[in-house]
C-alpha cells in the first residue's frame, strides 16, 4: 500500500517573490482593494474604514529595514521546504489549494474538486501585461515557464472513488476548455449591514493552472515537478466548507492514500494563507496552535466569521493537518507583514509535517 510520508504548508502571495523595496507598492494598491475585511469582525470594509479602527502601533512595523529582515526569513523558510521535499523524495504530491477567479466561476463552483488528467499544463503567469515589479513577482512566484506538469491520474482516480465509497462528495475533471472567464460575487457580510454587492468579472481568456498550484511547482519544486494530484477547495460563499469538513476531508484523503494499492510514497502540500488581505495574527496563531497540537476541536472552533476573504485559505492548511495526524508538525516560520498603516498585508506561514 502507499504511504503518506510528508506534509508541507506554504503561503503563496506575490510578496514572497517581490523584492522588499517594492512591498510598499502592494500597500498602496490595498487602498483600492474591494476585499478588505475588518479584524476581528470579518466584515467587508473600505481601506479608509479599516484605517480608522487600526492599531496606531502598526506603522512601527513598516520600514524597508523590517521588510528586508522579513523577506530574508521568508526565503529561508521556502528554501527549507524545497530541501525537505527533495530529501523526502516522495513519488507524488497531492497539492491542496483554491481557485481565485481563474478556472471556477458562478457557472460551476464545487466545494471540492480533483483533477486527474494525465498532465496539467502550466502557462507563464503574466496577467498584468507589464514590466512592473509586481508583474515580475507574479511570474517569478507563480510560473514563468510553459510546461506540462505530470499528474498521477491513478492516484487521482483512486482518491475520487475512495471518497465516493466513504460518502464524501467531490467533483472531478480531466480536461480543459480553451477559454475561462465569468463572475464571482463576494457574498461577505458588510460593515454597513447586509452583504457585499461586489462582483468580480473576469473576461474569457486562455488559462490553465491556478496560482496556488503553480506556486508550488515554481518555488517549492523549482520547475522540476514530481507527479501531482491537484485538490481544489472553494473559498467563496455560499458553499465554503466548515473547518470541521476541511479537517475530515484531510482524514479521508489519508485513508485514500493509504488504501492505494501501490508502494508509492506520497506528500500532501497545502498552498495559501494564512490571514490576508488584512493581517489577523490572533486568528493565525489559533490555527497554527490547533494544527501543531493535533487538536481537531480547536480547528473546528476557529471563528468562521474571521475566515472571510483570502483568510479562507487557512482551510487548505486544515485539510493537510487532517491528512497528517500521524506526523508531527514543525512551524518553520510565521512572518506577519503589515504593508500599510491600515493593517493590510498578511500572515505568511511555512511548516512541515514529518
Amino acid at each position: 500500500m502507499a504511504e503518506l510520508v510528508l506534509g508541507l504548508g506554504t503561503s503563496h502571495t506575490p510578496m514572497l517573490s517581490l523584492d522588499p523595496q517594492y512591498w510598499h507598492l502592494m500597500g498602496e494598491a490595498d487602498k483600492n482593494n474591494p476585499e478588505l475585511v475588518s479584524v476581528p469582525g470579518g466584515e467587508l470594509c473600505s481601506y479608509e474604514e479599516l484605517l480608522e479602527r487600526a492599531d496606531p502601533n502598526i506603522p512601527k512595523h513598516i520600514s524597508l529595514e523590517k521588510f528586508e529582515a522579513k523577506h530574508k526569513a521568508i526565503q529561508k523558510a521556502i528554501a527549507t521546504l524545497t530541501q525537505t521535499l527533495e530529501e523526502a523524495a516522495p513519488d507524488v504530491a497531492v497539492i491542496i489549494s483554491d481557485d481565485q477567479d481563474e478556472l471556477l466561476f458562478e457557472d460551476n463552483m464545487p466545494t471540492y474538486s480533483i483533477f486527474w488528467g494525465d498532465n496539467y499544463p502550466l502557462m507563464p503567469y503574466n496577467r498584468e501585461g507589464s514590466d512592473s515589479p509586481i508583474a515580475q513577482a507574479l511570474a517569478a512566484g507563480w510560473g514563468d515557464v510553459e510546461k506540462d506538469v505530470p499528474v498521477d491520474s491513478g492516484l487521482g482516480r483512486h482518491i475520487i472513488e475512495y471518497m465516493m465509497e466513504a460518502e464524501v462528495d467531490v467533483a472531478q475533471f480531466r480536461r480543459f476548455r480553451e477559454d475561462y472567464g465569468g463572475s464571482v460575487a463576494r457574498l461577505y457580510p458588510s460593515v454597513h449591514g447586509g452583504e457585499s454587492s461586489f462582483v468580480k468579472e473576469t473576461p474569457p481568456r486562455p488559462f490553465t493552472m491556478p496560482h496556488g498550484f503553480s506556486f508550488v511547482i515554481k518555488r517549492i519544486m523549482k520547475n522540476n515537478p514530481i507527479p501531482i494530484v491537484p485538490l481544489f477547495q472553494n473559498i467563496y460563499p455560499p458553499n465554503q466548507p466548515t473547518t470541521k469538513r476541511a479537517f475530515n476531508i484531510g482524514r479521508a484523503l489519508r485513508g485514500a492514500i493509504e488504501s492505494w494499492d501501490t508502494g508509492k510514497r506520497v506528500a500532501v502540500i497545502a498552498s495559501g494563507g494564512l490571514s490576508h488581505f488584512v493581517v489577523d495574527e490572533e486568528l493565525d496563531q489559533m490555527a497554527l496552535k490547533g494544527m501543531q497540537e493535533k487538536d481537531p476541536e480547536q480547528l473546528y472552533n476557529l471563528p468562521r466569521h474571521r475566515l472571510n476573504s483570502a483568510a479562507s485559505e487557512i482551510r487548505n492548511w486544515i485539510v493537510a493537518s487532517g491528512a497528517t495526524e500521524h506526523l508531527d508538525m514543525e512551524i518553520l516560520d510565521y512572518v506577519p507583514v503589515y504593508r500599510s498603516p491600515a493593517g493590510t498585508g498578511g500572515g505568511w506561514a511555512f511548516a512541515r509535517w514529518q
